[in-house]
């Protein structure tokens, strides 16, 4: 079958040179877009009287039945066809003879699949959102019952203050409602119609723009056809956001990961979310944290192709942003497959209270909380903080921790310490004093706002 833009062209296309440009297998995803913005065009063309009402009715006619057909599964792709473009409108001229050739009226392939993928694109930021808040929600669920369960925080991987598990998981909570507005604000500059803007100078047919926009719910046409037909920034502004959706993912993985570990054993992954070993019979492994983590360098690939792919575009179109699709379409695939099992992990991870606490017991993580109790008595802080280094000291050389050492080893070291010091160098006591916003004894302004999202 003759191309449809074969016209100046003596000789066919070579077999490789086709399967080469073809875009079909990975763009025919866009297919209710496509036909979705292709109805559109043809209403504002009819209302415009560009061509005739009837011809306009019957065009979307045909789009509506190609539609339904393709959800049925009644009609299949013909993956002959160069993309899903060309594939529409061919079965749409077999099926309604020359009307349909009038659909391509005041539009080129370059505005086509600029408002198709942005379409796509706007549908799974909708689906991608709701997927975080999901998890947002199953975070603040644990948080809020292990708002009092102590354990180590770390920093350098190195026990250094107690603080209280819902906390922790908090602090990714925060992270993803960050996450969930990168996502909005890209769909906000993502949500302009290009539909007009042809091949790259507009029309000299009196086309409505804004109709068109407004009737595919965008917030308004874009203001320059140069860039609408080659604008892909919202491309690389959700992958960067994808990315950091994966960062933050793959950070609570590494996390899980530890955690679930016999050196730690703070959490239990629930059964349906590990694996076993095809040799050691003892294992339950954190495979689905694991290739969450995996997955996060395949999404950060994505978007530096994209970005090495538009790097050194001149304006207009070039079949270069043809690789823009399967790079972003990779990214969306994955980060919803990775937020989809990531809810029910956390929603069923078993914690560990006891073992918890007991490495809270070790490491003088209320080291500060000894410091700040001189303070309080008068002592300067850089003082008190060398008073404890040196109690620090002691403890370890003699196999002790702080608040099993005598009062009377401690007043070697400074007369301000008293018997109140022992309550006030707790766990419970160094956790609960610490009621600054944002703090892990104060807990319930953090929870809340997390519910809210």
């Amino acid at each position: 079958m003759d191309k449809m833009w074969a016209g100046r062209f003596t000789k066919p296309s070579d077999k490789l040179a086709d399967d080469f440009n073809s875009s079909l297998p990975f763009d025919c995803r866009m297919y209710v877009q496509d036909i979705r913005g292709s109805i559109a065009h043809a209403t504002m063309l009819g209302e415009q009287g560009i061509i005739s009402k009837a011809d306009a009715d019957a065009i979307i006619e045909g789009l509506s039945g190609i539609l339904a057909d393709l959800v049925s599964g009644k009609l299949e792709f013909d993956y002959s066809c160069e993309d899903i473009h060309m594939f529409v409108e061919q079965v749409l001229t077999q099926r309604i003879g020359d009307t349909g050739k009038r659909l391509h009226t005041a539009r080129s392939r370059n505005d086509q699949v600029a408002v198709d993928l942005r379409m796509y694109l706007g549908a799974e930021c909708e689906t991608i959102a709701a997927l975080i808040k999901e998890l947002i929600a199953a975070i603040t669920e644990q948080a809020e019952a292990h708002k009092e369960t102590i354990l180590p925080g770390y920093t350098h991987l190195q026990r250094a203050q107690p603080i209280v598990f819902g906390h922790h998981l908090a602090a990714y909570g925060m992270m993803l409602s960050r996450d969930l507005g990168r996502i909005g604000d890209a769909f906000k500059r993502m949500n302009v119609c290009p539909l007009g803007s042809c091949a790259l100078a507009g029309t000299t047919y009196p086309i409505d723009r804004k109709a068109t926009a407004a009737s595919l719910g965008f917030d308004g046409p874009c203001l320059n056809s140069l860039d609408g037909v080659s604008d892909r920034d919202y491309c690389v502004e959700l992958l960067a956001a994808l990315s950091l959706i994966m960062t933050h993912l793959s950070r609570f993985s590494e996390e899980i990961i530890l955690w679930s570990s016999w050196e730690f054993r703070f959490v239990e992954l629930d059964d349906a979310y590990t694996t076993g070993s095809s040799i050691m019979p003892q294992k339950k492994n954190s495979d689905m944290a694991e290739l969450v983590r995996g997955k996060t360098g395949r999404v950060y690939g994505d978007l530096m192709g994209m970005l090495t792919v538009l790097k050194g575009l001149p304006l207009a179109y070039n079949k270069d942003m043809q690789e823009d699709k399967e790079c972003i379409f990779d990214a969306v695939d994955t980060v919803k497959k990775c937020l989809e099992i990531f809810i029910p992990m956390i929603r069923t991870m078993h914690v560990n209270k006891d073992r918890m606490y007991r490495a809270a017991q070790e490491g003088f993580i209320n080291a500060t909380d000894i410091a700040d109790y001189l303070v309080r008595k008068g002592l300067p802080f850089r003082s008190a903080y060398k008073i404890v280094g040196q109690i620090v000291g002691h403890c370890i050389q003699s196999h002790q921790m702080p608040d099993e050492m005598p009062l009377s080893e401690y007043k070697t070291f400074s007369d301000l310490f008293e018997e109140d010091l022992y309550a006030e160098i707790s766990l419970e006591t160094c956790v609960k004093k610490r009621t600054s916003l944002g703090a892990p004894g104060a807990m319930e302004e953090q929870i809340a706002y997390l519910k809210q999202i």
